[in-house]
């Protein structure tokens, strides 16, 4: 009778570690935790970076056309210094939503990071653009030499609704990357990106060359700032015809690019040719915060203009505010110059304060055009101004250092009112006030570091 209670007793002990083990094995393995929260290969197929989690990234990765990089709220992507940046292919996606408390940071990995660590975000789409590679008009290359045998860095097609999926709450950190001599990897580079892709709460820091750049393609953009980088804020080229609006631009005054500074920076293509579609951009409620200060204020030789449109662009910017650069706006050549006189582009809306010299031509039509800042001011109902001090534009603390930093206006400011509506700006969000920030307006907190 013992011996059969014995044997009993050692089944239950046999079969109750068997049930623990079982139970065990069937617990699922994270496969971000076996890959070590890195990303090295291509993502070829759809994949999760979840929420919270710090990931490395250690070589330029594309995201292949057909797959979908989500990246969740609170991410933090460290990214090893050199020639790495994610590309994302034509017909590929990248989701990537923060939120203001949670924003999604890719920076440098760098014990003391520093402007152009690594290449930033390239973002390719299907979008109609004036750009051509080996005899095909409509696709282009992004500069860089990232492209590759399977053309994943290849740009442009048909389809200008094309989705290239969301950015918002991003920060980008010290991208900007110098693949190739003068063609350079901005912080963030555009190709192609049709309106079906959602970018907005996106700030481009530390930059080694422009902050943001739109070769060709129709997408829309808000809520936009560059920070401290080094060569042009918001650069337009080879048919861009997006709407950008409520964006700030912050310069230091020691760092600018040797191929010269700029806010704005617009060209058609490379050669100022007719070809279409033309780049064509609105950009409205905008501050550009440029290097000076004051006239006392030492800044570096290679800043240039807060806009500098050349090369037969149609840029129009509306309802903006142009500060400390030593020339506000500068319409570069004759075509550009016919432009503006045939209402092709419009500057309106627009304040210039304490730029050493509010506008400038070069080669422009000047028996048609006459001298700029008398073309701009002639018509009252394009509300331009022109105003010798930065603190004239009554924002809070343009010039503020870190936390002191405030672009938001005093409710006495010139630019709480005056608005300029236009059927270019059909597409925008009609507001009371011009620049960026209006009077109490908080959208630039939180998801932000400056």
């Amino acid at each position: 009778m013992k011996k059969f209670v014995f044997g009993i007793a050692v089944l239950s002990l046999m079969f109750a570690a068997s049930c623990k083990k079982e139970k065990n094995t069937s617990t699922p393995v994270s496969t971000e935790d076996t890959a070590g929260y890195v990303l090295s290969t291509d993502i070829a197929a759809n994949r999760t970076l979840k929420a919270g989690k710090t990931y490395t990234l250690t070589n330029l990765v594309y995201v292949k056309s057909g797959a979908t990089l989500t990246i969740e709220s609170g991410v933090t992507i460290k990214v090893s210094k050199g020639k790495i940046a994610i590309v994302v292919a034509r017909g590929a996606k990248i989701m990537a939503e923060g939120t203001a408390a949670a924003p999604i940071v890719l920076t440098s990995a760098e014990a003391a990071p520093a402007p152009g660590d690594w290449g930033g975000i390239v973002l390719l789409g299907k979008a109609t653009t004036n750009a051509s590679f080996n005899g095909a008009a409509g696709t282009g290359e992004i500069e860089g030499g990232i492209n590759n045998a399977a053309g994943d860095g290849l740009y442009g097609g048909t389809d200008d609704n094309d989705n290239s999926g969301k950015l918002k709450y991003v920060r980008i950190e010290y991208g900007g990357y110098p693949f190739q001599p003068d063609k350079e990897v901005n912080s963030l580079t555009m190709g192609g990106v049709g309106r079906g892709t959602e970018i907005d709460y996106v700030q481009c820091s530390y930059g080694g060359d422009d902050a943001f750049e739109w070769f060709g393609g129709t997408v829309n953009a808000k809520h936009l700032i560059a920070y401290k980088g080094l060569d042009d804020d918001f650069d337009t080229d080879n048919g861009f015809r997006g709407t950008i609006q409520f964006a700030i631009a912050i310069r230091d005054k020691d760092k600018a690019d040797v191929s010269g500074s700029n806010g704005f920076e617009s060209d058609n293509d490379a050669s100022g040719t007719t070809t279409t579609p033309i780049t064509a951009p609105v950009f409205s409620n905008i501050t550009i915060i440029g290097p000076k200060q004051d006239a006392g204020t030492t800044i570096a030789t290679n800043f240039k203009r807060g806009a500098h449109i050349r090369r037969n662009s149609r840029c129009s910017i509306f309802n903006s505010v142009i500060m400390g650069y030593p020339t506000g706006i500068l319409i570069d050549g004759s075509k550009s110059g016919t432009n503006l006189v045939n209402n092709d582009m419009e500057l309106k809306g627009i304040v210039l304060a304490g730029d050493t010299k509010a506008t400038d031509t070069v080669g422009t039509i000047t028996t048609t055009l006459g001298v700029l800042g008398t073309f701009l001011t002639a018509d009252a109902s394009w509300n331009n101004s022109v105003k010798d001090n930065t603190s004239d534009a009554g924002i809070v603390a343009a010039y503020g250092a870190g936390a002191a930093f405030d672009p938001s206006i005093t409710a006495g400011s010139m630019l709480a009112s005056g608005y300029v509506a236009s059927g270019k700006l059909s597409g925008a969000t009609t507001v009371a006030y011009r620049g960026a920030v209006g009077v109490g307006d908080t959208w630039w907190k939180g998801w932000t570091k400056f």
